[in-house]
């Protein structure tokens, strides 16, 4: 067993930030904390994205603090430019992350610490900074007959991109951003297309500025206040109606089926006697925060989730969770981590921690990813 001030979980944007700002207060991996990631490489969720999701493709991706990523080209994958780019972040701050690593459970330890149950040992630390994200949990709804569809069912956590659905017939359910990046990109070499959806989808014209977006978080981060299951912060912010959304509702691609009643062994069945025939069913319909780790600390309010002030959970100060409800965006996550590390410092010298020493000289706090760093290649895989 091993202790520690501080044990991060999770390297993604979310526990990078966090990581970065231990740095700067003068933390050392490795003696003061450590970061755990159960990811085989640098990239977090992004690594996982599907290859026809470009970088170019991507809204609103935030540098981490403290490096910009510039000089991308807009036609690579995403998973490989922010994969290569949080490389290079890790190996600039010396960060030092721990990987493969799983992390099982957190539980109570003596003198005030908490266990964490890695597959590389115990770590007994006084702070915890949650950073799971939720690319783990695909969330897969279950409706009558599910299992007799002949077809094949798939989630977006598995979207091998459009080449696979050529000449099928492609359900798409959900009514989010990746849904209807995915139904505008199969409808292009599929048979036919068709998109189920719960709520009538909302598209937002217009900009989207910094007012817009406080205001988004802020509806998210009210229910994270009162315990509630967060929801994400692009199902308030409605979607872009972007000049490639503009045309395929033009050509009927996005026009919207409200949910169906059961699933038969050929397709999707309506009570009002409708049908719909298809090879694909793609479940576009999100994920849930990845916190069963933290179930032995029984943090779960009485609505199902995890009441939070800032980062810190309301029934726990050593505990921080950073990218859930409204961290949940890059912008967010940056955010979250330096008031997480905020917090843990004052943590830290309520209880007597001496303080360390400011970063060591020639310690960088910028930066920029340049076209020298070296590139990995992306295996794959479902997450």
């Amino acid at each position: 067993m091993r202790e520690l001030d501080v044990v991060v979980v999770g390297a993604g944007q979310a526990g990078l930030s966090s990581a970065y700002h231990l740095r700067q207060a003068g933390m050392e991996p490795g003696r003061d904390f450590v970061v755990l990631d159960h990811a085989p490489r640098a990239g977090g969720a992004w690594q996982y994205r599907w290859p026809s999701l470009t970088y170019g493709k991507v809204h609103g991706m935030h540098a981490l603090p403290g490096m910009e990523l510039t000089g991308a080209d807009p036609g690579r994958p995403s998973s490989a430019v922010i994969g290569e780019y949080f490389d290079a972040y890790e190996h600039r701050f010396d960060l030092r992350v721990h990987r493969p690593v799983e992390v099982s459970a957190v539980r109570e330890g003596d003198g005030g610490r908490l266990l964490v149950e890695t597959s590389e040992g115990t770590y007994a630390t006084r702070a915890l900074i949650s950073a799971t994200g939720t690319w783990d949990r695909p969330f897969w709804p279950r409706y009558p007959g599910q299992e007799t569809f002949r077809g094949r069912q798939l989630h977006t956590a598995c979207y091998p991109g459009p080449g696979e659905f050529a000449e099928q017939r492609v359900i798409v359910v959900g009514g989010g951003a990746s849904g209807t990046q995915h139904l505008m990109e199969i409808a292009d070499v599929a048979a036919d297309t068709f998109w189920v959806t719960r709520r009538p989808p909302v598209f937002r014209e217009g900009p989207f500025g910094e007012a817009e977006g406080r205001a988004a978080v802020a509806l998210v981060e009210e229910r994270v206040r009162q315990g509630l299951p967060p929801r994400s912060v692009v199902s308030v912010t409605g979607l872009p109606l972007t000049e490639a959304a503009r045309d395929a509702r033009a050509r009927g691609v996005l026009d919207r089926l409200e949910m169906f009643d059961r699933i038969t062994p050929g397709g999707l069945a309506w009570d009002d006697g409708r049908t719909v025939e298809a090879d694909v069913i793609l479940w576009a319909t999100g994920f849930r925060a990845a916190v069963d780790h933290l179930t032995p600390l029984k943090l779960r309010e009485p609505g199902g989730g995890i009441r939070l002030d800032g980062t810190l959970v309301a029934r726990d100060e050593r505990v921080h969770l950073v990218g859930y409800g409204p961290s949940a965006s890059t912008i967010g996550a940056n955010r979250a981590g330096r008031a997480a590390v905020h917090s843990v410092r004052r943590l830290l010298d309520a209880a007597g921690r001496p303080e360390h020493a400011p970063a060591p000289a020639g310690h960088r706090t910028t930066g920029t990813l340049s076209a020298g760093v070296s590139r990995w290649r992306r295996t794959g895989g479902c997450g």
